[in-house]
């Protein structure tokens, strides 16, 4: 029987817990979306820990271990920092801490663009490295060649169009993407090419509804949204602004929850009673027999 890694959550050490092999894969992912209709959509949210991936794990379909890392992990000012290193060493967590999802890692700015054989290096070290189920990377018609290069030698790839943060420079901000009739025209040109190269699902991100509903209904593969319309074949968003960990989040994001609020309030409560002396109390520390 195929085992898996799993957190043994009685010691929150990593350790080979033999479990049966539940995981979904590629192609059931693709067949989620059969005569270009999705019946039930495509939960997916970002992981980078194994316990996070862990939590998420049982509720979603996809885990992407996204290059978002960059600002929410390292407090960096943009994706493009991150190193293939670092997407490496957090999809090997993700993996370890899941059962479930289809993990994909984002390919990081640098690493695929120059061509498909540089891309194909990059990819098959996170393969090999993460145990990952495939890759994500951003472009449209640019990329199709990479694309195609890509799946044809067994490396499943999602794809992402419409807002591409890696390009933030040359977009000139985070801004929705399609409000002119030539860009709308580019990024439905862009879903189509990277679906015929061979893209298994794509991401399609800040973008006029109508253009995200065009694509979706235009392509046999699944269209993920963000920031795009409820009529995709599924959703993304970055777990941190779901669980309201940051003041301020895009306007795409609802805001499932408080966390940020109630660290805070936690860790005064914690600080308050080590200032007074009550933590910790007799339950905490270690009497002789």
């Amino acid at each position: 029987m195929s085992t898996t890694f799993q957190l043994d959550t009685a010691t929150s050490r990593a350790n080979p817990t033999p479990a049966p092999m539940k995981r979904l894969t590629v192609p059931a992912i693709q067949r989620r979306k059969t005569k270009g209709q999705t019946q039930e959509p495509l939960v997916m949210l970002t992981a980078y820990t194994a316990r996070q991936a862990q939590l998420l794990d049982p509720h979603c379909d996809i885990l992407l271990v996204g290059d978002s890392l960059g600002q929410v992990i390292y407090g960096l000012p943009s994706t493009l920092p991150v190193t293939l290193d670092m997407m490496i060493a957090h999809g090997a967590a993700v993996v370890r801490g899941s059962y479930h999802s289809v993990v994909i890692v984002d390919m990081p700015f640098g690493a695929y663009e120059a061509s498909p054989q540089q891309a194909f290096a990059a990819a098959s070290r996170v393969m090999a490295e993460t145990g990952c189920a495939g890759v994500k990377l951003e472009g449209g018609q640019a990329m199709a060649e990479t694309i195609a290069f890509l799946t044809q030698r067994g490396i499943p790839v999602m794809a992402h169009v419409g807002l591409t943060p890696q390009a933030v420079n040359a977009l000139g901000g985070y801004g929705a993407r399609g409000r002119s009739q030539e860009e709308h025209a580019k990024i439905i040109a862009d879903g189509q090419a990277v679906a015929e190269a061979g893209a298994f699902a794509m991401v399609v991100e800040g973008v006029i509804e109508s253009i995200a509903v065009t694509l979706t209904q235009s392509v046999e593969i699944p269209v993920i949204g963000i920031g795009a319309s409820a009529q995709c074949d599924g959703q993304v968003l970055v777990t941190e602004d779901m669980l309201g960990m940051f003041e301020r989040v895009p306007r795409f994001v609802k805001r499932y929850a408080d966390i940020a609020g109630m660290i805070s309030e936690t860790a005064a409560k914690y600080a308050e009673e080590v200032r007074a002396r009550t933590f910790p109390g007799s339950e905490q520390v270690y009497q002789p027999k």
